[in-house]
């Protein structure tokens, strides 16, 4: 027997309100909870990354370029971070997560007096309505950097104030894990290279760069501090505050101030090329004997200088690699047949491998076809602005227009099966 109808409306209206209680509640939890509920959520697609607890991401950015690179982290590489900072020359919100001023608490009289800071006075006085046309000028790297660049002077005084603001943060990780925001990192792949190392020791692993005498960690490849490091730095920075900020004034590379100052404290760099990469996927020489390690065994940890696009294919990539092979370990030669080799072909317009060997003899793209052909130890050729160019290695390259490109696909091949078979994977340790 159905209740009067009366009753039934009562019923609808009291369901109703009941709903919009919960409604109202549920949307209350979430706003209580903010963004890292949602990063929670988020991380349930992630693979299993035992000891990542353990590591605090630092991801360093700038004003100019924050707005356009930033985003695209939150899907990707942080998405699978349980513990993350950014930090920025101006402090703002980007998609609901706040980036630090990693000056906050420097020395207000550098800030006032030193012309690098012009930038960052102009964004504390007027927010980003105080960038002009200028900062945002594109500039060639050069042996000393982009020195006409604002962004780019003031982004070396970040380095040593950023462990400081660091720790301030979050002082109890195990490992510090420094990336930029044209940097990926292979989760997974880090951490189980972490685990050959005790954290409980000075530790300052990056790819070995140098300027002058002092050997540094290459801030774009990434770079991994353990806690008792860091905690030398920071010491170190207080104690000679005066002389440590004359002395990132008289220089032009803020990851070589770090790298000084932590060879001064007792912490010299671990070298770990090419587990760290300060190139793209496009520029890796998977075959590469050139240097004192050959890269096909060890792992492939980052990649630097990538595009935003870059960034989410790697992440997408190594989703998709988790889902099928259950798997987090990446190696160089899993990087070349899985995401290098699939792409490459007898031919492909509007392509620059890379080539780096010229032959100005060779006029035509077929007769650089030809010569490749017949050359044992050419891998690949390009035609370029008139010349013809080959290379011993095969490389992934990148687009450019009115350049043609080929691989040599029997070799590349050759190469591939007499590549050595990884059983035991080179940690570098």
């Amino acid at each position: 027997m159905l209740p009067p109808r009366r009753f039934r409306r009562r019923i609808t209206v009291i369901t109703s309100i009941v709903g919009l209680l919960l409604l109202y509640h549920f949307v209350g939890l979430q706003s209580s909870l903010g963004p890292s509920a949602t990063h929670d959520r988020r991380r349930a697609d992630c693979p299993p990354l035992p000891g990542m607890e353990d590591v605090l991401v630092v991801l360093k950015t700038g004003v100019t370029e924050a707005l356009d690179k930033v985003p695209v982290h939150f899907q990707t590489t942080l998405r699978c971070a349980p513990n993350y900072v950014i930090f920025s020359d101006f402090e703002e919100e980007i998609n609901g997560v706040r980036i630090r001023d990693a000056f906050e608490n420097m020395d207000p009289d550098v800030k006032r007096t030193v012309p690098d800071f012009s930038i960052y006075n102009r964004l504390v006085q007027q927010g980003r309505a105080g960038l002009e046309t200028d900062d945002f000028a594109d500039e060639a790297n050069s042996a000393i950097g982009k020195p006409n660049n604002p962004g780019w002077k003031l982004d070396k005084w970040k380095f040593l104030p950023m462990v400081q603001e660091t720790l301030r943060y979050k002082n109890d990780a195990k490992w510090y894990v420094f990336m930029e925001a044209d940097t990926y990192y292979s989760w997974g792949t880090l951490l189980e290279w972490l685990s050959h190392f005790d954290a409980s020791k000075p530790w300052y692993i990056g790819t070995e760069t140098q300027i002058a005498d002092v050997i540094f960690a290459h801030g774009g490849s990434g770079f991994a501090i353990s806690n008792p490091a860091m905690q030398r730095v920071s010491k170190d920075y207080t104690d000679r505050n005066v002389e440590l900020n004359e002395y990132t004034d008289a220089h032009w590379a803020g990851d070589c101030v770090l790298g000084k100052v932590l060879s001064d404290v007792g912490v010299p760099l671990h070298f770990s090329w090419p587990i760290l990469q300060n190139t793209n996927l496009g520029e890796l020489d998977e075959f590469t004997t050139t240097f004192y390690r050959r890269p096909w065994c060890f792992p492939a940890v980052a990649f630097h200088h990538l595009s935003v696009r870059d960034i989410q294919d790697l992440f997408n990539f190594e989703q998709r690699r988790w889902r099928e092979k259950q798997t987090t370990r990446l190696l160089h030669s899993d990087v070349f047949k899985e995401l290098i080799y699939p792409n490459l072909s007898p031919i492909r317009d509007n392509w620059d491998n890379l080539s780096d060997q010229e032959h100005s003899e060779i006029t035509t793209f077929h007769e650089c076809q030809s010569l490749c052909k017949g050359k044992s130890d050419c891998a690949q050729f390009s035609f370029r602005s008139g010349s013809c160019f080959t290379g011993s290695t095969p490389k992934l390259g990148t687009a450019s227009k009115d350049v043609r490109s080929g691989w040599a696909m029997k070799k590349v091949e050759e190469m591939l099966n007499e590549a050595p078979v990884c059983s035991n994977v080179e940690w570098g340790v």
